[in-house]
């Protein structure tokens, strides 16, 4: 590559950019969008349904039940497993907050452990040591879009008799061993928050099980513990999935294979771009591990300097994100939980190294091409 870091004309990365992703989908979303207007069934209904059905096929899943957001997700699949007060929950220190968070509002104790800095995804054998006799849950996490490693956390669970809850929050379409991440476990959970590579127009998630009674568990739980109108079973929670963000997600889902591969076409791209940047022994590109794959929600690479790199990337007009910059054990919140610093020493070092660039399908090579040039100037100027 050229070492000249003179800006090409008009080269400007965001992180993401969904109008480039809407634009082409312009007419069909509108279309979507009055349908549900004109119907006046706002709350669940046949927009939902058809999600659900559509997104069971794809995910090869008995039962996709739509809700309000992931984090919502993950609460009522705690709720359905009759997770709370005096049980605990075993997972990842290195997540975004909703893992933590829905565990601790059930009422139940999350219990830490470290992370494979190869993945940033759960450590199995972590996992097996922390299992208790008050453990009713391992929650494994498939960060950045890549399965965890699942055969072992499995193995685990079936010898302890505990659930396996999958946060597939950025893991749309994920594989390991060639089945989609959601079906594993006891219950799957995911996001369609707008920045994932399945976005609504705003929160929106899903919940997936091939268990009849916990699916109808779970979807009287959505609804207030609802069965029939105004007779209540369970003491639920309104976890429904508005119609308005079915019908947008069900005119995205038929693009999403071709919007993963585009990113996995741009993370091939990054890997021979810093290739030839010279960059391999300086910026640490995210593995793909053997039997998975990666459909990069988003491209973490591990650098030094990191925050420095940052300012200079924004400098430069290049978009990035630290995710996450304070593992759970250090958060003010969670202090209760009684964990010191150093207790988790990759998670703690994923924090002071993890950059996430810009990677979504309608990413150029041009842009690209600027965003390897402008780290190679920060570490060979």
């Amino acid at each position: 590559m050229s070492r000249s870091v003179d800006k090409p004309s008009a080269v400007i990365v965001p992180l993401l950019d969904l109008a480039a992703q809407h634009g082409p989908l312009r007419r069909e979303l509108l279309a979507a969008i009055t349908r549900v207007c004109d119907s006046q069934r706002f709350i669940m209904g046949p927009e939902v349904e058809g999600l659900e059905q559509a997104l069971a096929r794809q995910l090869g899943v008995r039962h996709a039940v739509g809700v309000s957001s992931g984090t919502d997700a993950l609460l009522m699949a705690l709720m359905a497993l009759d997770i709370g007060p005096g049980d605990e929950v075993v997972t990842t220190a290195y997540s975004f907050f909703s893992t933590i968070g829905s565990v601790v509002r059930a009422g139940a104790r999350p219990v830490l452990v470290d992370i494979d800095p190869a993945t940033f995804n759960l450590d199995p054998a972590a996992a097996a040591a922390a299992i208790t006799p008050r453990t009713k849950a391992i929650l494994p996490v498939h960060l950045f879009g890549q399965s965890a490693e699942l055969a072992p956390i499995l193995d685990a669970a079936a010898r302890a008799g505990v659930a396996v809850i999958e946060d597939a929050a950025q893991a749309i379409g994920a594989t390991y061993h060639d089945r989609a991440v959601g079906g594993y476990g006891t219950v799957g959970c995911f996001s369609f928050f707008p920045s994932k590579n399945l976005g609504a127009f705003g929160d929106a998630g899903l919940v997936t099980t091939n268990d009849d009674a916990l699916a109808h568990r779970l979807r009287l739980l959505r609804n207030h513990g609802m069965e029939p109108k105004y007779f209540h079973k369970l003491v639920g929670g309104n976890f429904r999935l508005d119609a308005l963000q079915a019908a947008v997600l069900r005119v995205k889902l038929p693009h999403l294979a071709g919007w993963t591969a585009a990113r996995q076409r741009n993370a091939a791209r990054y890997r021979r771009l810093f290739a030839q940047a010279g960059l391999g022994d300086t910026v640490v590109l995210p593995a793909e591990a053997p039997g998975r794959s990666h459909i990069y929600n988003q491209f973490v690479v591990r650098v030094a300097e990191r925050d420095a790199l940052r300012r200079h990337l924004a400098s430069h007009d290049i978009g990035t994100e630290v995710y996450y910059p304070v593992p759970f054990h250090l958060q003010e919140c969670f202090a209760d939980l009684g964990y010191p610093a150093g207790a988790f020493p990759e998670a703690e070092r994923a924090a002071r190294e993890s950059l996430a660039l810009p990677v979504f399908g309608e990413l150029t090579e041009a842009q690209q091409s600027w965003v390897v040039e402008s780290v190679r100037e920060f570490y060979h100027p």
